[in-house]
């Protein structure tokens, strides 16, 4: 996707047009005040390689104006110095200015004096009170001064401003009041300066529009639901027309139907989560298949932007009065971690790439190679679809297709078949010696047949027919399209890259010339480690254990981890054969007659020790740490905790500097934020309070209790990561 200065953007029904061109965006969540300043560079081109076009990120009132009239751009809150960055890397931004954001901070995000003030002077916040738009407006005013220059049209990255959040489901007023409040604040942003060619409002749960472009949203479960018990399946595993997921903010209140004419805006998604935040009461773990399912539910569902809340996960900043994350105490329904904004996301608190990451990334390069050619595909409801999420035993299924010309002037439906059989936390029927179809508006006609396969618990995924394969042929498979490969032979021809999820080998059809184009199958697992990336000037298709990010620079740099006591090469494998590796790796084979396997002359050596000294006191597990010998020529160290109990800290010289509530997740600490990358020690204290038994509190597995209670350090593992350029 390419948006220029003088790019004509607007959207209609279907989807977001770019130039009179269908575009197909990915989007992701990035707050810049929860991230050193330094890194952000380098955390946004892993977005921009994990299959991110744009960065979504709020400017969290109480971040910037903790103080009445002090306003605070610096540092890691320095939102000018970020949207530069953001542009620098190649990415699109969207701003979320609130005024209310929620994102599980500190009222919502409004500062303690805003609302001590509503409360000395008699009016309601979030409503059109005139001494409340003054100070909304005052905000709004130094939030463009920040941004000021670096919209689109001056040729920064800035294309779409969100007005408020969830406004008139979570508080705020609904109806013609709400709505006109909405439209209220979206003259102000436009009356100070905020021109851009998309305005955004979410519009899930009730809340109100203003008329601006309704984004939804979808969660595979719900931590902030205040029960403590397994609640029921989610929705967003079904496919279904509805667009509604009335479970986000239900602690707020249950959430209504949508305010919005559907047929008017396209479907699209500004908060898929991305992970999870746990709270103190509900701490469920979300994995990479778990997003990975609920993804491609909504891309089969129709929706033609995906966007994840959160796709980089943080850390929340220091306060200058008070901490700055959600509590019971201020008023709101949960409690969150003082620090850790973490969230389970794509790219942790301390930017690890991990499943979830390379389940999104799978994703996105289908979206970003056959989106736009998928955008005007229409939804098409499959006979015996299950409605329900509790429905585990019929097989759930979505067709989105539409009519196309073959180079021998025959009409023919082109589209893909989707498949879930997933639904996190239950068990879905298994199918076995299934004949997958493909059927027609009718319900009757067959636009596709498959081979009969099983389809088990667990298994999601998506078939293309009629799909081209350059401008002379279209193909039918059971295998799932990855992406295409411009120019892998030097001749001009493509290669267009499936992945197989069963043992069975592929079956395929071609109509039409191939004209030179190839057809290549890998597996699941090798393209979940895959990604295509430009090297010299051509593209490859590079699987590794590891991961390839290209920096700002332009060059392609492999991340790869090393666990203490290990020595390792850095390898992988590509297609097309490279020209040149300019990392100092040697050719070692060809794999399958396709892949070129590379081994770097270098290996990398993780000797790294790590000391623990434990000591019980008052029930609470204290701790002293000291790591010697991390290796120099690092990019991060990664501390592994493994505990057990309900809440730990970490501190350095007295200050807390890392915290984490209990999931039965290795707790995971990047040191170079506080150490750097040179020096070869690092020393902390810890603490570790007691999980009890009895404690009202969900957890997906509980640890082993010993006199009533659960608090110890299982053990810490240091885990090297180093980058090469490829």
């Amino acid at each position: 996707m390419k948006i220029l200065s003088d790019s004509k953007v607007g959207f209609d029904p279907i989807s977001l047009i770019v130039d009179g061109k269908r575009v197909f965006p990915m989007m992701g969540e990035m707050h810049f005040s929860r991230y050193p300043h330094q890194y952000w560079e380098e955390e946004l081109c892993k977005m921009k390689a994990g299959g991110i076009d744009i960065v979504s990120l709020y400017v969290i009132w109480i971040h910037h104006e903790e103080i009445h009239g002090d306003f605070d751009f610096s540092g890691d809150r320095n939102l000018r110095l970020f949207l530069e960055t953001v542009k620098k890397c190649g990415l699109y931004a969207i701003l979320r200015i609130g005024p209310w954001a929620h994102g599980e901070a500190r009222n919502g995000g409004f500062p303690d004096w805003l609302l001590k003030d509503s409360v000395d002077n008699g009016y309601e916040v979030r409503t059109d009170a005139p001494r409340y738009l003054d100070h909304v407006r005052k905000f709004y005013e130094k939030t463009f001064e920040q941004a000021k220059g670096l919209f689109i049209k001056d040729g920064g990255p800035v294309i779409g401003v969100q007005i408020e959040n969830e406004y008139g489901h979570c508080g705020g007023k609904n109806g013609e009041e709400g709505e006109q409040h909405m439209k209220n604040l979206l003259a102000m942003a436009k009356e100070i300066g905020f021109e851009v060619p998309i305005y955004t409002a979410t519009g899930w749960g009730g809340a109100v529009t203003g008329g601006m472009i309704p984004v939804m949203g979808g969660y595979c479960e719900a931590p902030w639901d205040q029960r403590t018990t397994e609640i029921e399946p989610s929705g967003n595993y079904i496919f279904t027309r509805e667009r509604n997921d009335h479970n986000i903010g239900s602690d707020h209140g249950l959430g209504d139907g949508i305010t919005f004419d559907m047929n008017k805006f396209p479907f699209l998604t500004a908060e898929l989560g991305g992970g999870l935040q746990v709270t103190k009461h509900r701490r469920p773990i979300a994995t990479g298949l778990d997003t990975a399912a609920m993804t491609m539910t909504k891309l089969g569902s129709g929706a033609n932007l995906l966007g994840y809340y959160m796709y980089h996960g943080g850390t929340n900043p220091e306060g200058k009065l008070t901490t700055l994350q959600e509590t019971k105490e201020t008023g709101y329904p949960n409690d969150l971690p003082v620090l850790s904004y973490d969230f389970n996301a794509p790219l942790r608190e301390y930017g690890q790439m991990e499943d979830t990451y390379r389940q999104v990334r799978l994703l996105a390069s289908f979206i970003h190679d056959f989106g736009s050619d998928l955008c005007d595909m229409a939804y098409v409801e499959q006979p015996g679809n299950p409605l329900k999420p509790d429905n585990f035993n019929d097989l759930r299924s979505a067709v989105r297709c539409k009519e196309r010309v073959l180079p021998n002037g025959e009409k023919v439906k082109s589209g893909y078949l989707f498949v879930n059989n997933y639904q996190r936390r239950y068990t879905m029927a298994d199918h076995k010696d299934t004949t997958l179809k493909a059927y027609d508006e009718d319900g009757k006609s067959i636009l596709a047949s498959f081979d009969s396969r099983d389809v088990v618990n667990g298994d999601f995924f998506f078939y293309p027919f009629n799909m081209p394969l350059g401008d002379k042929a279209v193909i039918t498979t059971d295998a799932t399209p990855v992406c295409c490969i411009a120019d892998f032979d030097g001749n001009g021809h493509d290669a267009y890259i499936f992945y197989k999820d069963s043992e069975k080998e592929p079956s395929f059809s071609v109509k039409g010339d191939l004209d030179g184009n190839k057809v290549v199958f890998i597996t699941r697992e090798e393209a979940v480690h895959g990604s295509k990336v430009t090297i010299n000037g051509k593209e490859h298709f590079v699987i590794s254990s590891g991961d390839v990010v290209t920096n700002a620079d332009g060059k392609p740099e492999l991340y790869f981890e090393v666990s203490d006591n290990e020595t390792k090469h850095a390898v992988f494998k590509a297609f097309p054969e490279l020209r040149v590796t300019q990392g100092g790796f040697d050719t070692l084979k060809k794999d399958d007659e396709l892949f070129t396997v590379y081994k770097s002359k270098n290996s990398y050596e993780n000797k790294a020790a790590a000391l623990l000294t434990k000591d019980e006191q008052g029930g609470v597990l204290k701790a002293s740490l000291k790591v010697t010998d991390m290796p120099s020529g690092r990019n991060e160290m990664l501390l592994s905790i493994d505990y057990e109990g309900d809440t730990a800290q970490m501190y350095l010289d007295g200050k807390m500097i890392a915290d984490s509530f209990y999931t039965g997740q290795t707790w995971e600490v990047g040191l170079k934020r506080f150490c750097g990358n040179e020096s070869g020690e690092f020393g902390c204290e810890m603490s570790v309070n007691p999980l009890k038994e009895d404690t009202k509190l969900y957890l997906q597995e509980w640890p082993a209790m010993k006199d009533g209670k659960a608090c110890r350090i299982n053990g810490v593992h240091l885990i090297a990561q180093f980058k090469t350029e490829i």
